[in-house]
C-alpha cells in the first residue's frame, strides 16, 4: 500500500469538486456512517461536502485532509 502525503490528498479532492463521493466517516466505538454527497469546495486545510439524508434536508459538513490520512474518513468515487 502507497503511503500519500496531505498534499497528494488535497489534490485528489480538488480534482473530485463537483463529483459524487460516498463518504465513511468512523464516529468512534466502533460507529461508521455512510452517506452520499457532492464535494462542493476544496480549502487548503479543509474540504466541504454537500449531503442530502433520508429526509431532503440538505447539510455541508467539513473534513481536514489529514481525517483522509489517519483513515478516519474515507471517500470512494460513486458510480
Amino acid at each position: 500500500m502507497a503511503h500519500k502525503s496531505v498534499q497528494d490528498i488535497r489534490d485528489e479532492v480538488k480534482n473530485s469538486v463537483g463529483k459524487e463521493v460516498v463518504l465513511k466517516a468512523d464516529m468512534g466505538r466502533k460507529r461508521i456512517k455512510t452517506k452520499t454527497g457532492v464535494i462542493i469546495n476544496a480549502f487548503p486545510s479543509v474540504f466541504t461536502v454537500k449531503i442530502n439524508n433520508d429526509f431532503d434536508v440538505e447539510r455541508t459538513v467539513s473534513y481536514t485532509y489529514s481525517d483522509i490520512l489517519t483513515s478516519t474518513v474515507k471517500l470512494i468515487a460513486a458510480n
